[in-house]
């Protein structure tokens, strides 16, 4: 079954759009992952608009928490997206979460619109990529799948992510009409290929009930896609529980890598 980490940004959006504390980032959370979910996502941003560094903390907490509590089962897993500066790694270093999904992010963008020119960035992202590795931390690359080729291919051999997560908002955005059937395949395509040589594969960017299963179907070796503001949307019409149950659903007929 392929993972859902469930990103929580917009809870957090919400809460300080009041300075208040409503909603309960962390009761949120929790409740998340008692409707199910495998995993929780955040990405902090460097002026905190949603996400602060704080709560990266006591998310991680909570976390451990659970898992300490859940003997003999699957544990949650904590992923934590950015882009690498000083402070973004040292904040790895002390949190260590299961994953660390790096994106090339400017200080200033909305949300991840870009996959990472391997190529171009091979030196940072090999030397990133060891740190988190010497932290025990698991590594995934955000790309493009429209951007692969032979090139960026041999890059990412050098750079030896664990993950790729493919961005998926050109297949969202084809989702339904009549380039879908020839842009799912070319991200079936960059997954099997990638996927053969040893790398791992998540997906993530304007994934929704609609589109996520047949996704899924199609490119059953999708470990784990995150979702976070098409979740948190779906959730005010179905509340919060219903819509994770119906992601699952979704999500099960698959077979993510081991």
């Amino acid at each position: 079954m392929t993972r859902l980490s469930v990103n929580v940004n917009k809870i957090a959006t919400l809460r300080n759009a009041r300075g208040h504390d409503l909603p309960h980032l962390e009761t949120v959370a929790r409740d998340i992952v008692g409707f199910g979910a495998g995993g929780i996502t955040v990405h902090p941003r460097p002026d905190e608009r949603h996400i602060r560094y704080e709560d990266v903390y006591v998310l991680s907490k909570m976390l451990h928490t659970i898992n300490l509590q859940n003997h003999g089962h699957s544990l949650v897993e904590y992923n934590i997206e950015g882009y690498p500066s000083p402070k973004f790694m040292q904040l790895m270093a002390e949190v260590k979460p299961t994953q660390c999904t790096l994106v090339p992010d400017p200080p200033d963008a909305i949300t991840s619109n870009a996959g990472w020119n391997v190529k171009k960035d091979r030196d940072m992202l090999t030397e990133v990529i060891s740190e988190l590795s010497k932290n025990g931390i698991r590594s995934s690359l955000f790309v493009d799948p429209n951007d692969i080729d032979t090139q960026q291919v041999e890059a990412l051999l050098q750079v030896k992510p664990d993950r790729v997560e493919l961005y998926t908002e050109a297949y969202a955005n084809a989702f339904g009409t009549e380039s879908e059937e020839s842009v799912t395949e070319l991200y079936n395509r960059v997954a099997i290929e990638l996927y053969d040589l040893g790398i791992g594969i998540n997906a993530g960017h304007d994934l929704n009930l609609q589109n996520v299963g047949p996704l899924v179907k199609t490119i059953p070796v999708i470990d784990e896609v995150s979702i976070g503001h098409a979740l948190i949307s779906e959730a005010l019409y179905l509340g919060l529980e219903e819509t994770i149950k119906r992601y699952l659903q979704r999500l099960g007929p698959s077979t993510p890598s081991t």
